[in-house]
């Protein structure tokens, strides 16, 4: 079984490492949707994979750490691309969520990236 649970992130960065000129390289924002997902077998007492409520308590220090802040001043995300963000997610997410699958990332309405590990 796989659930998960979706958090919105308002966030500003810079691609510095895109050629002169792209609109990327300039400082700007993103409406983030980061969905963490989780695979497990269903608990029969609980009739659940895990609570919801304990994904949002796990990932609320990450969530303050990233919404409304400049994204390349956090370390591990001086190049925050949307691939980068995932990886850095799943890495601090992964030892207190060991069911954690897949994290996907959105960072417009029609872009965005999955990371499964």
């Amino acid at each position: 079984m796989e659930i998960f649970k979706k958090f919105s992130i308002e966030a500003a960065h810079r691609l510095p490492n895109v050629p002169e000129g792209h609109k990327c390289g300039r400082l700007h924002g993103h409406s983030f949707q980061v969905t963490i997902h989780i695979c497990s077998q269903v608990e029969p007492n609980s009739g659940w994979v895990m609570d919801f409520a304990d994904i949002k308590s796990i990932f609320k220090p990450l969530y303050e750490q990233l919404d409304h802040h400049y994204l390349n001043e956090i370390i591990g995300l001086e190049n925050p691309t949307s691939e980068n963000l995932a990886i850095w997610i799943w890495q601090r997410l992964k030892s207190e969520l060991p069911t954690l699958c897949q994290i996907t990332i959105q960072e417009t309405c029609t872009s965005g990236c999955v990371y499964r590990g």
